[in-house]
C-alpha cells in the first residue's frame, strides 16, 4: 500500500507518493493561487494527487489515505482548518472538500507538525520517540513529538514555539505580543538585524553584497560576509545564534527531546549556524550532568512536510 502527502503553503501545494518504508516515490508541485476560493485551491489538490499516482505508476485503488500538511490552526479529528493567515481558509473542511474529490481517508494536521512526523520517520531523528522540529523561516515554526505521537494540545493547536516570548517587552510581533522568539529568531528577524547594521557600518562588506542598497537583503547577507570575516556581520550572525539558542535551549529545558532538529531556509547554514547555537545550548542548559539532548540539522528539506504527512495515517 501507497499513502499521498499534501505539503500545502501559500505559494505553492507539493504532493509525493510514499512507500510502505517511507520512500518518495513521485512528488510534483503547483502554485496555491491564495487569493482563491477554498474550492478551487482544493480542487487543483486533488488534480495534483491524482497526478503524482499516475506518474508513480501506482494504481487510485492502491492508495490507502491522504495526508495533508496545512498551515493555520487545525482540528485534527474533523480535518477542518480553523484559521489560516495566508490563506482563505476560515472554519473551512479541508477534508470534507477533498474526499469530494477522492473518497478515501483524509488526514489533515498543521504543516510544521507534518514535517516534524517525517523527520522521525525518515530524517534526521529517525527512530526516535521523542522529537522536536523547529523551522527557522518568514516566521518560527516547530512540531513536538512525544512517544512518537504528535503532540498538540487539547484542542489540536498546541507547539506554536516561535510565540514565546524571550525578550520582555520586546520587539513587536505578527501575532500581536512583544518579545516573542519569532521577532528574533525568523529570516526577517534575521534581516531587521542585518539592515540595522548596514546602516551603522557604511563600510560594511555587506553593502558591497548587496550592491549597495538594502532593499533585497536576505537571510544569507550577514551569513555571506561573516564568512569573510567581515565584523559588522559577524556580530549579525553572533546575535542570531544567540537568539535562536536562547529559544531552543527554553525548548530543550521543558521537553528534554531525544533530538531536536532545525530545518527552515536558514538551516541551509548547516554547522556554522549549529556549532555556535550547540555551544550555547551545552553552556546553559539545566540538565548538564546526564544523557543530552542530540541537536541535528533536519535531513529531509522540503520533502519533510511531503513525507510526514503521508505517514499522518499511521
Amino acid at each position: 500500500m501507497v499513502t499521498i502527502g499534501v505539503d500545502l503553503g501559500g505559494t505553492k501545494i507539493a504532493a509525493g507518493v510514499v512507500n510502505e518504508h517511507c520512500e518518495l516515490l513521485y512528488k510534483d508541485s503547483v502554485p496555491t493561487g491564495a487569493s482563491r476560493p477554498a474550492e478551487e485551491i482544493v480542487a487543483d489538490m486533488a488534480k495534483l494527487c491524482r497526478n503524482v499516482t499516475q506518474k508513480a505508476s501506482v494504481d487510485m485503488k492502491d492508495v490507502g489515505w491522504i495526508g495533508i500538511g496545512s498551515p493555520g490552526s487545525i482540528d485534527r479529528e474533523t480535518g477542518m482548518v480553523l484559521y489560516a493567515n495566508n490563506l482563505p481558509f476560515n472554519r473551512t473542511p479541508l477534508a470534507g472538500i477533498l474526499r469530494g474529490h477522492w473518497d478515501i481517508p483524509i488526514y489533515v494536521d498543521n504543516d510544521a507538525n507534518a514535517a516534524a512526523l517525517g523527520e522521525v520517520y525518515a530524517g534526521a531523528a529517525k527512530n526516535c520517540r521523542d522529537v522536536i522540529m523547529v523551522t527557522l523561516g518568514t516566521g518560527v515554526g516547530g512540531g513536538i513529538i512525544i512517544d512518537g505521537k504528535i503532540y498538540a494540545g487539547f484542542n489540536s493547536n498546541g507547539a506554536e514555539l516561535g510565540h514565546t516570548v524571550i525578550v520582555a517587552n520586546g520587539r513587536p510581533c505578527t501575532c500581536g505580543r512583544h518579545g516573542c522568539w519569532e521577532a528574533y529568531a525568523s529570516v526577517t528577524g534575521l534581516i531587521l538585524d542585518t539592515r540595522e547594521a548596514m546602516l551603522k557600518n557604511r563600510d560594511s562588506l555587506m553593502w558591497e553584497i548587496q550592491e549597495g542598497s538594502i532593499d533585497h537583503v536576505s537571510g544569507k547577507t550577514a551569513f555571506i560576509a561573516a564568512k569573510k570575516n567581515d565584523p559588522a556581520a559577524l556580530e549579525v550572525v553572533r546575535g542570531y545564534c544567540d537568539y535562536v539558542a536562547i529559544g531552543i535551549t527554553n525548548l530543550v529545558n521543558i521537553f528534554q527531546p531525544e533530538v531536536l532538529c532545525v530545518g527552515g531556509a536558514i538551516s541551509k547554514e548547516g554547522e556554522y549556524l549549529l556549532t555556535p547555537v550547540r555551544k550555547f545550548v551545552e553552556r546553559e542548559r539545566y540538565t548538564r550532568y546526564c544523557a543530552q539532548t542530540e541537536l541535528k540539522i533536519a535531513a529531509l528539506g522540503n520533502d519533510a512536510g511531503i513525507i510526514g504527512a503521508a505517514m499522518l495515517g499511521r
